[in-house]
């Protein structure tokens, strides 16, 4: 099977054309793989369920995210309320691809970093 190259418009914001150094110009920060994690294992679809994640996203880095995941092409937004218009945020096919890189930092983290929590058995399944 082969892959089309990319537009100039899919690489201008990759440093290179490495597929982690690509990977991480649109997941490698301290906030987007939460945002995709509480989607994908809690089910969290919109802007208030997101904010109110464990670890405290501020509300203008939650904003930023979603826009650059969007622009990704990692999830999609749908409007659930027109007065004010409220969106609702949904995990397309390859944000849902994300989850052995989520299972696996799991693994990671419990594996090497003391006193992580385990996660019960399903959790890493997807909601």
């Amino acid at each position: 099977m082969s892959k089309k190259p990319p537009t100039k418009s899919e690489t201008d914001c990759l440093r290179s054309m490495c597929p982690v150094s690509s990977v991480l110009d649109i997941l490698g920060d301290k906030w987007t793989l939460l945002v995709v994690r509480d989607m994908l294992l809690l089910g969290k679809r919109r802007y208030n369920e997101l904010v109110d994640s464990a670890e405290g996203i501020p509300t203008n880095i939650l904003a930023d995210r979603l826009k650059r995941l969007e622009a990704s092409e990692v999830i999609e937004k749908t409007p659930y309320q027109e007065k004010p218009l409220r969106y609702e945020y949904r995990l397309t096919a390859k944000g849902k691809d994300l989850l052995p890189l989520i299972k696996e930092l799991a693994v990671w983290g419990n594996k090497y970093i003391e006193g992580t929590m385990v996660p019960p058995p399903g959790f890493l399944d997807p909601k």
